[in-house]
């Protein structure tokens, strides 16, 4: 069962303010008169590179030890919400607590949906009428990965049950262009005066997200096909658009993801693929961890398989741009 130090009790816990200074001839001179509130700090970050200094950004979640599906906001968090001016979810049931606070106020500020923006719920639930019944039962880990099937699926992961939506779409470089500009929209609605200063940030952003996917073609182009482990599904957008193909046993990642344990059998294959040095490289996720997680990372190392860490959240010093631009060169590094 995968395990993490999920702060439960929140009341005390501080909010996250973002400094948000993209672009200082955009009222630097300035208070920011409007108000943005993410739901993690990665949004958070985005919806800053956008706003530049004409607004205050509000991350609700920025520590690694708290689970966003497990969340319980404060009456502090309820309030914050109500005063905003525009609200950054993720959606996709990752944040629910933001949506269920929006959706609770008498009157709503305007939200920005990542999962809705990005249309990939709508390709999940397409799928899911022919996976769930294909995949259901636990011998699925025994069975063909299919993984040159999903190899061609711009958003498929094998490790990722089939047909269900991975919902850690800040991973995905097209979404995230996308959502910073629907950000700009947003806020150019709520302040028309700054409408093309929004639109002006949100399009160099996008500009520099273009540049993620350039080095991402560029590890596809020497690296396209081979087979990797991920010990969660957190990664596998930006793992597929390096053009790598998740060779996770379907069993091994659903597990993790629904925090229960792994079935023996995809338990044993998983080692099997890191220990026989089957694949390139383990891609572990520093905040998602337990036993079987752990037992899978030792593998790999005794092995001598390389291993690339990622995170779910924003870490400290980093921007989106930044972060992603390392994960890309870990990537690479690893795969040389």
């Amino acid at each position: 069962m995968r395990a993490r130090t999920v702060v439960v009790s929140v009341a005390c816990a501080a909010l996250a303010l973002v400094a948000s200074g993209c672009s200082p001839s955009d009222g630097a001179e300035q208070e920011p008169g409007l108000t943005v509130v993410a739901s993690t700090n990665v949004w958070g970050d985005v919806a800053a590179q956008v706003a530049g200094d004409l607004a205050q950004v509000t991350s609700i979640i920025d520590d690694p030890s708290v689970d966003p599906h497990s969340y319980e906001a404060s009456a502090r968090v309820e309030l914050t919400i109500s005063r905003a001016d525009l609200v950054v979810v993720n959606g996709g049931g990752y944040d629910d607590f933001a949506t269920q606070l929006v959706d609770a106020l008498d009157t709503p500020p305007p939200v920005v949906d990542a999962v809705e923006v990005s249309g990939l719920a709508d390709d999940g639930d397409a799928e899911d009428e022919h996976a769930e019944d294909e995949h259901a039962d636990d011998e699925h880990a025994d069975g063909e990965h299919a993984g040159d099937e999903h190899a061609d699926d711009e958003h498929a992961g094998d490790g990722h049950a089939h047909g269900e939506l991975n919902e850690h779409v800040w991973y995905d470089l097209p979404t995230v262009q996308a959502v910073a500009r629907d950000i700009a929209d947003a806020l150019g609605r709520v302040a028309p005066e700054h409408a093309e200063a929004f639109a002006r940030n949100a399009d160099d952003f996008a500009a520099r997200v273009g540049e993620l996917e350039q080095s991402a073609a560029q590890v596809a182009a020497e690296h396209a096909g081979t087979g990797v482990v991920v010990t969660e599904p957190v990664p596998l957008y930006l793992v597929e658009a390096a053009g790598l193909v998740d060779r996770t046993p379907a069993a091994f990642s659903s597990s993790i993801e629904q925090e229960v344990d792994v079935p023996p059998a995809a338990m044993d294959e998983a080692l099997e693929l890191v220990a026989s040095r089957d694949v390139a490289l383990l891609v572990y996720n520093e905040q998602t961890t337990g036993p079987q997680t752990d037992q899978v990372l030792q593998a790999a190392r005794d092995a001598g398989l390389p291993v690339v860490d990622v995170t779910e959240t924003l870490p400290e010093g980093e921007d989106y741009v930044s972060w992603m631009a390392g994960n890309l060169d870990a990537l690479a590094e690893a795969l040389a």
